[in-house]
């Protein structure tokens, strides 16, 4: 089986005739009835060897976590704490004892792992082009940056109050931001532009509760989900920038979008569902709020259905299904409630699977025409040629 990558790199080569390239392009849309560019591609796996390189890389990246923390230790070991009774003092030492060898077995766990994650990706990423293994390389490169800096923060200064930790935090995410430009300039893994946005978003929040320590408690996470929200829809504006710089979705740029999208669509569901009262089952959501997460969810739907874009009808799911089997607990069908739930949602979700294409044309073409321009076009099955990247 071969990509859209694979074909359009044939095209590029001369093995492959671009009329040959768009006719094999059209018979697969013919086949799906439905445009390629809904069908929102992107690459995890090649055959099964991805699969087999994958598990070695996260065995061998454990490894060298296991052995950075096991060097730490040997360096600053953990305090030993005495079975009897001890000063307020001497507990305060051997607390802040403990958190410095904590944070020095972080740093050089994740300094060991991001190391080795580099030139992995040289070879698996640069010259294989290797999905699965892209992505755990990107992900535990990036993590580790920022695992590396937020354990030596950790370490340098083990006894901060909250608006320190903050400050640290949000250092560790900047530093991680850097590291995944880096990664992109070097191996172009779309997920990485993604990876590089969580990491701003956890600097800029981390930097907001920084400026609001004196105001607020940190240690309550409701003031966080405003700004969580406010990260998601800059999120999603930055992933529909790069999408409507292809809205033939023929280049790299709209797999990168999709990623973006991927991370942008929790961090807008999960703060709008909260306020609704449906992340704590249902328990304190009222008829009122179970009605409107349904509402909610039908206008995340419409999104969905104009960008061409389906992570907000997955991340909101859960919810979803938490407000509709409350309906149905409050109107008498406690036993059938799950299979009810089960029912309504499943038999929706196939049904606009099945008619995407179409409700897409109806909605698209309701819209101003600028901005019809701007979207992947909804129309009969057409050529759209496609790339996908390693991942």
């Amino acid at each position: 089986m071969y990509s859209q990558d694979e074909i359009n790199s044939a095209v590029d080569a001369g093995a492959l005739s671009r009329e040959s390239a768009d006719a094999l392009r059209a018979h697969v849309a013919a086949i799906r009835a439905r445009p390629i560019t809904d069908e929102e591609h992107f690459r995890l796996v090649n055959s099964f060897n991805d699969i087999f390189v994958a598990i070695g890389i996260v065995i061998l990246l454990v490894a060298a976590g296991a052995i950075g923390q096991a060097l730490a230790a040997a360096i600053l070991p953990d305090p030993e704490w005495p079975l009897a009774e001890m000063s307020q003092a001497e507990m305060d030492r051997l607390i802040n004892q403990q958190a410095r060898s904590d944070g020095l077995q972080t740093t050089m766990a994740a300094l060991l792992i991001a190391a080795v994650s580099w030139p992995l990706a040289e070879f698996f990423t640069r010259r294989r082009r290797m999905a699965l293994p892209s992505i755990i390389l990107l992900t535990s490169f990036v993590g580790a940056v920022f695992a590396t800096f937020l354990g030596f923060g950790m370490f340098l200064a083990a006894d901060t109050n909250d608006i320190a930790g903050a400050l640290i935090i949000a250092a560790a995410g900047l530093l991680a931001a850097a590291g995944a430009w880096l990664h992109w300039k070097r191996f172009q893994v779309p997920i990485t532009v993604a990876a590089g946005a969580a990491a701003a978003a956890v600097t800029l929040i981390s930097l907001c509760g920084a400026l609001l320590g004196s105001f607020i408690e940190l240690s309550n996470e409701e003031w966080l989900l405003p700004f969580v929200f406010a990260g998601g829809l800059v999120i999603f504006a930055l992933a529909m920038r790069w999408d409507i710089s292809d809205p033939t979705r023929t280049t790299r740029r709209s797999d990168v979008a999709f990623w973006l999208h991927l991370l942008a669509a929790p961090m807008i569901a999960h703060p709008v569902f909260f306020w609704l009262g449906g992340v704590d089952g249902g328990s304190s959501m009222g008829v009122g709020g179970a009605i409107g997460v349904m509402a909610v969810y039908v206008v995340f739907g419409l999104v969905a259905l104009a960008v061409d874009r389906r992570a907000l009808l997955v991340s909101a799911l859960a919810y979803v299904l938490i407000a509709l089997g409350f309906l149905f607990n409050q109107f008498g069908a406690v036993e059938l409630a799950f299979a009810l739930t089960a029912l309504v949602i499943g038999s929706a979700l196939l049904t606009l699977s099945a008619f995407w294409t179409q409700l897409r044309g109806r909605i698209v073409r309701a819209l101003p025409e600028n901005l019809q321009e701007k979207l992947p076009q909804a129309a009969e099955p057409t050529v759209r040629a496609s790339t996908q990247p390693v991942a």
